[in-house]
């Protein structure tokens, strides 16, 4: 069992190095989304070669305790702008709707087919429908409204409709009901782990200012800009759960899923293109 599980991993490497470039975009609700449940993968697709875009759906304008409205959306692009520089991926659109405010609609479901058709995606990852905050909910299902729409051509027409449907997932989460996640494919991103740390801290207007006004905890956060960035280590860290580690002793042999620290993990959604799990792991970097 031992070495067929070796010689998977072996196979999943050498199947990654060897695929085509993909082009994947990672949708959230949020100017910082994204880069907090796929910045490690993103900056390892990047380097591969792959093209990878971000997407955030809000345009973050409520996400401050003393700035809101034109202003923060401004700061907040440009915190996106720096992260994707950092992070070195292709792109970081960030579109118009209100922050807190995200409905299902219609008009936003076409930007989002429009936003998918546009970079010609091979993979869409999104956030699943259970959670806290109504914006992530309806983003995870806006993206899962559009996983058969992209490639209908008489919807939003005047973009061109894909002629294959890409791969759907969904970012790890906690929530439990209606279902756990349930990770398909799980990326350590160890090697990574500063490039996305760096990337997050491009994010000052959250990590940093709204999000320990949330939690209570402003007055933890050093002035000194190196001493704060320390505390992103300990923030945002996805849980290396036991399906997780069963995920990673799948891929890599248990020697080294136990070495594994810090892992980013994803969930195929039922709708759009199903590969087989050995195909979907292969198209990620899992060394």
């Amino acid at each position: 069992m031992k070495r067929a599980i070796t010689l998977f991993a072996l196979f999943a490497a050498f199947a990654f190095a060897q695929s085509p470039k993909l082009r994947i975009i990672a949708i959230g609700a949020h100017p910082d989304d994204c880069d907090i449940k796929f910045g490690g993968t993103a900056a390892k697709l990047a380097k591969a070669g792959h093209a990878v875009k971000f997407l955030s759906v809000t345009n973050g304008d409520a996400g401050h305790q003393t700035l809101a409205g034109a202003a923060l959306a401004k700061r907040r692009f440009l915190e996106t702008q720096e992260s994707a520089r950092r992070l070195g991926i292709a792109e970081y659109e960030v579109l118009d709707n209100h922050d807190g405010e995200l409905m299902p609609t219609l008009e936003v479901r076409r930007q989002i087919i429009r936003a998918i058709r546009k970079w010609n995606a091979d993979i869409v990852i999104g956030p699943r429908i259970n959670d806290y905050h109504p914006d992530h909910r309806y983003t995870g299902m806006l993206v899962q409204d559009a996983a058969y729409m992209v490639v209908v051509p008489n919807i939003v027409s005047d973009t061109p409709a894909l002629r294959k449907n890409p791969i759907f997932l969904f970012y790890q989460d906690t929530f439990q009901k209606p279902a756990p996640f349930r990770p398909d494919v799980a990326v350590p991103v160890d090697d990574v782990w500063d490039i996305k740390i760096n990337g997050l801290d491009a994010h000052v207007s959250q990590f940093y200012e709204w999000l320990p006004y949330v939690d209570n905890r402003e007055n933890q956060i050093p002035a000194d800009p190196a001493a704060r960035k320390k505390l992103l280590y300990t923030m945002r860290i996805q849980p290396v759960t036991d399906s997780v580690r069963k995920t990673l002793v799948e891929e890599l042999g248990a020697e080294a899923a136990a070495k594994v620290q810090y892992v980013e993990s994803f969930e195929l959604c039922e709708y759009g293109r199903k590969p087989s799990i050995a195909e979907l792991r292969a198209m990620f970097p899992l060394k």
